[in-house]
């Protein structure tokens, strides 16, 4: 398979997988939604930094010691149907770069990035990502077994918490949170994340 250089090369209305993603060499970073080439934002604004930094270093130190691990993009995450065994590259159509991912089960790591749904997933929405965000990505995180699905937005300072039913197989928003909430993970719930602190960084 001959090695992409520039995304002229590329049918931006054609479908890819993972084995194709693998040949890309260019310039700007890309994802896969379902074998359709998403561009993404040239680099995100000081805001969205910000936020990402303060996330970021808050969750390293709360999970240094454990063995969950955590990774900011640009870090590619694979996706595909929880009720599908481990897929060949040329299989794998979604490939993601979540804004920041943690990680427990670490047979999922390999030297590309994660192969499977990471355990809990934080998108930090911009204008040009939202609908991304809150519709594709929300429903292929559900689909592909993301236990927990925050949504980060900067300006309203808002964080919306969705956790997977495991009876429905879709996500519910079980919390809101604003003004001077702290934020505390479904999955590890002595974790706080305290609003005021947070926006205040950014």
């Amino acid at each position: 398979m001959s090695t992409i250089t520039d995304i002229s090369q590329l049918d931006l209305n054609g479908n890819y997988s993972y084995a194709d993603y693998l040949t890309w060499q260019f310039d700007g970073a890309v994802e896969l939604l379902k074998g359709k080439i998403s561009l993404m934002c040239p680099g995100p604004n000081v805001k969205h930094q910000r936020l990402s930094i303060y996330l970021s270093s808050h969750l390293f130190f709360y999970f240094r010691n454990k063995p969950c691990q955590i990774y900011e993009a640009p870090f590619d995450v694979r996706l595909y149907d929880r009720n599908k065994s481990l897929l060949a590259n040329k299989e794998v159509t979604t490939v993601v770069q979540p804004d920041i991912c943690v990680i427990c089960d670490i047979s999922k790591l390999d030297e590309q990035g994660c192969n499977g749904a990471p355990d809990w997933i934080i998108e930090i929405l911009s204008k040009s990502t939202a609908k991304k965000d809150l519709q594709t990505k929300h429903a292929l995180y559900a689909e592909s077994g993301v236990k927990e699905y925050w949504q980060v937005f900067p300006y309203e300072e808002v964080i919306n918490q969705f956790v997977l039913s495991d009876e429905t197989g879709h996500y519910q928003l079980i919390q809101n949170y604003a003004g001077d909430d702290v934020a505390r993970p479904h999955l590890f719930p002595d974790l706080a994340i305290d609003l005021v602190e947070l926006f205040k960084e950014a």
